[in-house]
């Protein structure tokens, strides 16, 4: 059984918590700083290090939106580690994806910012927009996350 599909997306397996779901749908279409806010409750609620490394990759591209290189790689920095424990895949996600996307990231706008007197890095260009795809076959069964889907 499917859900309708996100925007942006293929079919999502029904089974994710809504407030995932939510977010995934946000931080696809470019609303980052929602997205963030959507899964707030559910993390304050768990205290997920893994929901929180997904509202941290939210907020480092809130920062490539206010063109802030420092608060970029800083956000990357703790998403990954907040991630990192997670992989290959987790509550429906490619966390070894993401993991992959923040450290090269952060790298490429730590590269860039290096130097005075250059221009400001184009943020946007060294973040690349990333997408959180949920899928069944990334679901690994162990989630508390996904108890109460």
């Amino acid at each position: 059984m499917t859900q309708p599909e996100p925007q942006g997306g293929a079919p999502v397996a029904a089974g994710f918590p809504p407030a995932l779901l939510t977010f995934a749908r946000l931080f696809n279409g470019g609303a980052y700083w929602e997205s963030h806010e959507a899964l707030e409750g559910a993390w304050r609620e768990t205290r997920s290090d893994f929901y929180k490394g997904l509202i941290l990759l939210a907020s480092a591209y809130v920062h490539v939106e206010r063109g802030n290189p420092r608060g970029v790689i800083a956000q990357l920095h703790k998403a990954e580690r907040h991630l990192a424990p997670y992989p290959p895949a987790y509550a429906g996600v490619d966390v070894a994806g993401l993991v992959e996307h923040a450290r090269r990231a952060a790298a490429a706008v730590g590269e860039a910012a290096r130097g005075r007197g250059r221009p400001p890095p184009d943020l946007g260009a060294l973040v690349p927009r990333v997408t959180i795809a949920l899928g069944a076959e990334r679901v690994r069964g162990d989630e508390p996350e996904l108890a109460g889907g």
